[in-house]
């Protein structure tokens, strides 16, 4: 019989779900809109259901073996997600774990945000695979990150380690989301880049074929694509991106060592355009005893379903314990 884990990750918009097996091949996957359900006791019978046609999609017997939450705010510890902004429509302390012991009380269910999922799914399955010593960042709406130390994740006192999105690079900077000012993710990430093509086109009076495009309408992909069509806007948009970026992830280096940093999320799909900036400044602001030794690398799962994998993954290391012969 086939073992198999559930690797779910609840987005703002979207929760999508699948059954893994051990080598990382996706055997079955689905969808619905978060919201679509006004109580999260009715989410999850949404979701235990959808597993359940899952699993007797599978042509081959199966055995569901355990379950991973990829989720905001998600806690590894307690098993809950606490606080999340997108999802306080059902309340501010939400029991996953807890829940779903009445439909699988035998089961491991493991929940952790959807940055760190990315990173041990990058290290089972992806570019960080046989590492011990990396960091993921996600550069989406926001920036996330998943930091692995010696083949560990980082979840500090609180499982809520690592929000390297929110450290000040600006002092009295943007705005942020947090209700700080200056953090990175307002200047590296897709809403960031945008912010930053407004100011640059208020800033100069050239050409840009982004300046017919509303604010509201704008898109990290519509930048990326006009940076392809050689726009000087959007260039310099992610030069200014990778500045930030580049620059703090030599201090990350500086606390963490790594052997590489990937990026992953709609923002790397600019290719050189994102990754030669930040790497020039990476390298141009890194203490010496580091500078050439540490990788920038892009995603390997970003053509598959990684949030998914990343979700699935949190169950297999725990389920395994040498899973570096994965």
């Amino acid at each position: 019989m086939k073992k198999l884990v559930a690797g779910i990750d609840i987005g703002g918009t979207n929760t999508v779900y699948g059954l893994v097996d051990i080598d990382g091949k996706i055997m079955a996957e689905g969808s619905f809109p978060t919201m679509k359900y006004q109580k999260f006791d009715l989410f999850l019978e949404a979701l235990v259901h959808g597993l359940q046609l899952l699993q007797e999609s599978v042509k081959e017997a199966s055995e569901l073996t355990g379950i991973g939450f990829g989720a905001p705010c998600g806690n590894y510890y307690t098993g809950r997600i606490e606080h999340a902004a997108n999802l306080k429509v059902w309340g501010e302390v939400l029991p996953v774990a807890e829940k779903l012991a009445a439909y699988y009380p035998e089961l491991p269910v493991v929940i952790t945000n959807d940055a760190n999922a990315a990173a041990i799914g990058e290290m089972l399955y992806g570019a960080a695979k046989g590492m011990r010593n990396f960091s993921v960042i996600t550069l989406g709406t926001g920036l996330g990150s998943g930091i692995v130390v010696n083949g560990d994740l980082l979840y500090g006192n609180d499982s809520f380690a690592g929000e390297f999105g929110h450290i000040i690079v600006s002092p009295n900077g943007r705005e942020c989301g947090c209700g700080r000012q200056g953090c990175l993710e307002t200047y590296a990430s897709a809403s960031g880049i945008v912010r930053t093509v407004y100011k640059l086109l208020a800033d100069h009076r050239g050409a840009s074929e982004l300046k017919a495009i509303s604010f509201n309408e704008l898109s990290a992909d519509m930048i990326s694509k006009a940076a392809e069509n050689g726009d000087p806007i959007a260039i310099e948009a992610f030069a200014h991106t990778g500045l930030y970026l580049g620059r703090a992830l030599a201090d990350l280096v500086a606390i963490t060592a790594p052997e590489a940093i990937i990026l992953c999320g709609g923002l790397t799909h600019a290719g050189k355009y994102i990754f030669e900036p930040t790497y020039q400044h990476m390298e141009a602001n890194m203490l010496s005893l580091w500078k050439g030794k540490v990788k920038l690398l892009p995603s390997e799962l970003d053509d598959r379903n990684a949030a998914v994998l990343g979700s699935a993954a949190l169950v297999w290391k725990k389920l395994i314990k040498n899973y570096k012969s994965i």
